[in-house]
């Protein structure tokens, strides 16, 4: 068994303020991972130190073998969406993707028209994104974090504005990456993705994390 997350007894602090609380668990590679809990619970906060954007306070995070927690570089093979998408309201999905594309020092167009056609979207649209509903931004932020085909997706909420078939077609292009050996680690406040999608679970409150029996997730 390889796993793609290492989580050494990490704890999170904002001054007083803890939240993140010692948190020692692994996320084996090829399979996706469920964490539930309320707002204010520590799930985002979690996602962020993986991620590399917060520094931990203690304990060590490796993602996809290489250590990360000092707040400044995102791990190698990692795509992410924490939160609500930022994009440029005046420019195309497109133009939006090809702008972040260009951080990384090489664009390639195929794979950024493939990655918003895999969501749902047209890749010819000129249609400014400050015009998008909130699903189709939703849909953009997916495509973003799926563009350079990462081997791990780090998934805040990602159903967040879909209506009813945007979530069943979301939820199919999960199981399609998990088919394609991809790793996903996905919070979701619906009891029915955890149902579907995850091999494993994970409940916080406040900054603790526990693991929940997966068949009564299931029932």
């Amino acid at each position: 068994m390889e796993n793609a997350i290492e989580i050494k007894n990490v704890t999170k602090r904002f001054k007083e303020t803890v939240a993140v609380r010692d948190v020692a668990v692994s996320f084996e590679k090829g399979k996706i991972h469920g964490i539930i809990g309320r707002n204010g619970s520590g799930k985002t906060v979690l996602f962020k130190c993986i991620c590399g954007l917060f520094p931990v306070s203690q304990g060590e995070i490796t993602v996809l073998g290489q250590t990360v927690g000092d707040g400044k570089r995102v791990p190698k093979g990692l795509g992410a969406i924490i939160e609500s998408p930022g994009f440029l309201p005046s420019c195309s999905g497109f133009q939006n993707l090809r702008y972040l594309m260009e951080l990384s020092g090489k664009v390639d167009r195929e794979k950024i028209r493939a990655a918003i056609a895999l969501v749902g979207l047209d890749p010819d649209s000129r249609k400014p994104v400050g015009k998008y509903s909130l699903g189709m931004r939703q849909r953009l932020g997916l495509a973003q974090a799926i563009m350079e085909d990462p081997e791990l997706l780090i998934l805040d909420e990602p159903m967040n504005g879909l209506d009813k078939t945007g979530v069943a077609e979301m939820r199919q292009l999960f199981l399609r990456l998990k088919e394609q050996g991809k790793t996903i680690l996905i919070a979701s406040h619906n009891p029915e993705d955890t149902r579907i999608l995850c091999d494993t679970l994970h409940e916080m409150d406040a900054g603790v994390l526990t693991a929940c029996p997966l068949l009564d997730a299931r029932d």
